[in-house]
């Protein structure tokens, strides 16, 4: 598709649904090793609350993700079940519903997101599903490359290098190049 007919439908689809992300500064967590969890001690997590807002919410974060480097894989929910990614960063949009998450492994941070938030799990980050509203829908996705994989016990320490190894976005999967992920991660 042309590079300017794809803008376009973004801009459409932003006004479409209120995309918000311009305007809005993501919460940041620093989560430490917790437990079996590895977390990401160097790259905080960043939540957006209300990013987007409105209809067709879940096909303006997928074409929003994609525009910014971070191809969307699925939509569904977030397993019940402590787990981390050691192959990828993840952005998790939530196109529906709300739920309460914990992040970090068990005796982590617990957050409740709801339709229109946006959170970014740096590589290693702990997530698992402690409750969710009927409706509640997530787009997945990861920067352009990286192929996600399930970790549900420690790293060993193949792990944990490759983990350092994932390498850095190009940019902000909401807001792009010059958004709050390049900033905030870069920094670190």
């Amino acid at each position: 598709m042309d590079r300017r007919k794809f803008g376009t439908l973004l801009a459409a689809a932003g006004a479409a649904t209120g995309l918000r992300a311009e305007s809005v500064a993501p919460e940041t967590l620093r989560l430490m090793p917790n437990g079996w969890m590895p977390n990401n001690p160097d790259l905080p997590v960043l939540v957006y609350r209300e990013a987007f807002a409105g209809g067709g919410m879940a096909e303006a974060m997928e074409t929003a993700f994609a525009q910014n480097g971070w191809p969307p894989q699925w939509r569904n929910g977030v397993y019940d079940f402590h787990h981390f990614h050691s192959t990828a960063h993840e952005v998790l949009g939530f196109a529906g519903g709300e739920a309460r998450l914990i992040l970090g492994g068990e005796r982590g941070h617990e957050v409740t997101v709801r339709a229109g938030d946006v959170a970014v799990l740096p590589a290693g980050t702990g997530h698992c599903r402690l409750s969710a509203s009927a409706d509640f829908l997530v787009v997945g996705a990861y920067p352009k490359g990286e192929h996600w994989d399930i970790c549900r016990s420690a790293p060993d320490a193949a792990m944990l290098a490759r983990m350092k190894k994932v390498r850095f976005p190009a940019s902000d999967p909401v807001s792009g190049a010059g958004g709050p992920l390049v900033r905030a991660w870069r920094q670190d």
